[in-house]
C-alpha cells in the first residue's frame, strides 16, 4: 500500500487485515493507486475516528467503512467492504436507496432519527434503529462522487423506551382492577398494543380464565421437557422462542430464588417473542416484570376477601376511637355550636383532623380545628397529642390565640411531638373594638378573635346572608418553628352571624385548584344561610364535591 502512495489503511487498526485482503482492483473502484484524492481523504478521515462511518462511493455506491461501522453491520462485516449496497443491504434499499442517489446526483443531504432500518446480521431479519446523516462527498471539481454515512445505532433505547411505555401503561391499568376478570381483560387489551416485543400472549389465571391478545390462547400452556430457565422457562423452535412465566408470587418471607414451578391451574403467562429481536437479558428482564406486575394483582385480588373481614375489625376500633377523642362541643346558653367529623374512608374512621369547642375560665369560648396529615391511627395519635396539649394551654394561659399557639410551638418541641399540622384558635369573647361599625368605638360587642397556622381562613355568613371568607394572612404550620411569631385577628360578630371552621377535605380535590373549592363553598352557605348550625354542618357534607381523599372536620357557630 506505502509503494502505491496510500498508506491511509495503516491506521485502520484491527481491520487493516481486511482491508488488504480486498482485491479492490476487481472492485469499481479499481486499484488503491488509483483511488481519487476525494475517497483517499475521506477512508483517511473515517479510520482516523472511532465513531461508525462509511462511505457508498460511485454510481454503483461501492462501500467502505472504518471500525467503529463494524458493529452496526454484524457478520456482514468483513465481507461487505469493496462491495455495492444492494449486495450488502438487499432488506434495507427500499429506505435507503432513495437518499443515496438523491445525495450523489443532487448533492442533497439528509439526517434521521431512530429510523427504522431492518438489517439481517445474525442471521435473521433484526428489528434495528439508527441515527443517521448521509452527505454528499465532493471532489476536486465540486462534483459529487460519493456519499458520506454517519450512524450511531439507537435500537436498544428506543425498544427500551417501547417496553417502558407498555409497562407503565399496564401499572396504570392494573392498579384499579377489582377482579380476575377485569385483570384478564385489562392485560390482554395493553399487551396487545405491543406486537413487536410481544406478538403472542395467552394469560391463563388461576381461576381458570383465559385470554390472549391472538383472540384466543394458541400456545401450549406447559413447556416442553427440553426447555431451560429458572425465573422463566423458555424454548426455542423455528427460528421463534416461546417463554413461560409463572404467575406467582413467592411465599411471604422466601427470597425469589427464581425457582417457581411453571403450573397452568396457579396462573401462567406464555409469550411468543419475537422473530425480529435478539432473546437477551434485557428481554427476559422485560417479560419477568410483565409477568411479575400481574402476579402481584393476582396476589392482591386473592387478599382480598380475608382484608375485608380485618377492615371491618378495624373500623368499628378506629370509629370507637375517634369518637372518644372528639369529645361533644360546649358552649355558653347564648351561642349555638354545632360539630361534624367524616373520614376519608368507611374503613379506617380514625384521622388527623378535629374540632373543639370549650368554656375559657373567664367566660371566652374556645373553638379550634385542625389537620394533622394522615388518616391512620398514627395522625389519630398525633392529633391527640396537638389538641390536648392545645386545649390545656389555652385554659391555663387566659391569653389571646396568637400567644397559646406560640406556646403550643415551644411545648411540641420541648415534649419532642413530632407532627405537623395546620390549624385555627379562636376565642368568641365581648371586647371593646377600636374600629366597630356605627360609630360604636369603645362600646363592647362579641368578637372572633383567632390566629391561623396555615389553615384554609374562616368562613362568615353575616346576618342579610352575605358570605365571606376571613383571608388574612396565615402563620406557619404548628411544628415548624418552636420560636416563630404569630398575629392575632379580629372580626365583630352581629347578631345572627354564623361562623364556618373547617377542614381542607371539604374543598380540596384532584385536579382542581382551592379557589374552586372555595367557590364552591361561598355558594353553598349561600344557599343554606338561613339553616340553623346543626342542618347547615349536614348540608355541606351532603352537598360536598366529588372525590375527596382526605378527612373532613366542621365547626359552625351561630351567634342568636
Amino acid at each position: 500500500m506505502a509503494a502505491d502512495g496510500f498508506a491511509t489503511f495503516q491506521a485502520a487498526g484491527s481491520m487493516q487485515p481486511a482491508y488488504l485482503a480486498v482485491d479492490w482492483a476487481a472492485t469499481a473502484l479499481g486499484p488503491v493507486s488509483g483511488w481519487s484524492p476525494a475517497l483517499r481523504a475521506t477512508v483517511d478521515m473515517m479510520l482516523h475516528t472511532r465513531f461508525p462511518m462509511a462511505v457508498f462511493w460511485g454510481e454503483q455506491f461501492v462501500l467502505v467503512y472504518n471500525e467503529g461501522y463494524t458493529e452496526l453491520i454484524g457478520d456482514k462485516h468483513p465481507s461487505a467492504l469493496g462491495c455495492t449496497a444492494p449486495e450488502v443491504f438487499p432488506e434495507a434499499m427500499d429506505f435507503i436507496a432513495p437518499m443515496m442517489e438523491a445525495a450523489l446526483v443532487r448533492g442533497e443531504d439528509f439526517r434521521y432519527d431512530d429510523a427504522p432500518v431492518p438489517l439481517r446480521r445474525r442471521g435473521f431479519l433484526e428489528e434495528c434503529y439508527f441515527t443517521f446523516s448521509y452527505s454528499p462527498v465532493r471532489g476536486a471539481d465540486s462534483a459529487v462522487e460519493g456519499v458520506l454515512v454517519v450512524a450511531a445505532e439507537t435500537t436498544e433505547q428506543v425498544v427500551s423506551a417501547r417496553r417502558q411505555e407498555l409497562l407503565g401503561l399496564l401499572l396504570e391499568r392494573l392498579f384499579v382492577v377489582q377482579d380476575l376478570d377485569e385483570l384478564a381483560e385489562q392485560t390482554c387489551a395493553v399487551l396487545g398494543t405491543d406486537p413487536d416485543d410481544l406478538p403472542v400472549v395467552d394469560l391463563h389465571l388461576p381461576s381458570g380464565r383465559t385470554c390472549s391478545t391472538a383472540g384466543a390462547p394458541e400456545l401450549p400452556t406447559t413447556p416442553p421437557s427440553g426447555a431451560v430457565g429458572r425465573r422463566l422457562v423458555s424454548a426455542s423452535h423455528d427460528g421463534t422462542t416461546t417463554v413461560w412465566l409463572p404467575l406467582q408470587r413467592p411465599k411471604e418471607g422466601r427470597p425469589d430464588d427464581g425457582e417457581r414451578p411453571v403450573s397452568p391451574a396457579a396462573g401462567v403467562m406464555v409469550v411468543r417473542c419475537s422473530d425480529r429481536l435478539v432473546f437477551d437479558g434485557t428481554y427476559r428482564v422485560f417479560l419477568r416484570l410483565v409477568a411479575g406486575a400481574v402476579a402481584t394483582v393476582i396476589g392482591r385480588l386473592n387478599t382480598r376477601a380475608a382484608d375485608l373481614s380485618l377492615r371491618e375489625r378495624e373500623r368499628a376500633f378506629s370509629t370507637a376511637l375517634q369518637r372518644s377523642l372528639l369529645t361533644a362541643p360546649t358552649r355558653p346558653h347564648s351561642l349555638q355550636v354545632a360539630v361534624r367529623y367524616e373520614p376519608a374512608t368507611d374503613v379506617a374512621q380514625v384521622g388527623g383532623d378535629w374540632h373543639d369547642s370549650f368554656v375559657l375560665p373567664d367566660g371566652a369560648l374556645a373553638l379550634s380545628i385542625g389537620d394533622v396529615a394522615g388518616h391512620d391511627r398514627d395522625a389519630a395519635a398525633g392529633m391527640a397529642q396537638v389538641r390536648n396539649l392545645l386545649r390545656g394551654i389555652a385554659f391555663t394561659m387566659e391569653e389571646p390565640p396568637a400567644h397559646v399557639m406560640q406556646a403550643l410551638d415551644r411545648a411540641m418541641a420541648g415534649l419532642d411531638v413530632d407532627t405537623i399540622a395546620t390549624a385555627i384558635l379562636a376565642r368568641v369573647e365581648h371586647a371593646e373594638v377600636p374600629d366597630a361599625p356605627d360609630g360604636q368605638d369603645g362600646q363592647e360587642h362579641l368578637v372572633l378573635r383567632w390566629t391561623n397556622a396555615g389553615h384554609p381562613p374562616p368562613a362568615l355568613i353575616t346576618p342579610d346572608g352575605v358570605v365571606e371568607l376571613l383571608a388574612a394572612e396565615p402563620d406557619v404550620l404548628l411544628g415548624v418553628l418552636p420560636d416563630g411569631t404569630r398575629a392575632d385577628h379580629v372580626r365583630v360578630l352581629e347578631p345572627g352571624s354564623t361562623v364556618v371552621l373547617y377542614t381542607d377535605g371539604l374543598i380540596d380535590r384532584r385536579g382542581h385548584g382551592l379557589d374552586h373549592g372555595f367557590e364552591w363553598l361561598a355558594r353553598t352557605l349561600a344557599d343554606h344561610a338561613s339553616e340553623d348550625p346543626e342542618q347547615l354542618a349536614d348540608s355541606l357534607l351532603a352537598e360536598k364535591l366529588s372525590g375527596s381523599e382526605d378527612d373532613v372536620a366542621l365547626l359552625v357557630l351561630r351567634v342568636p
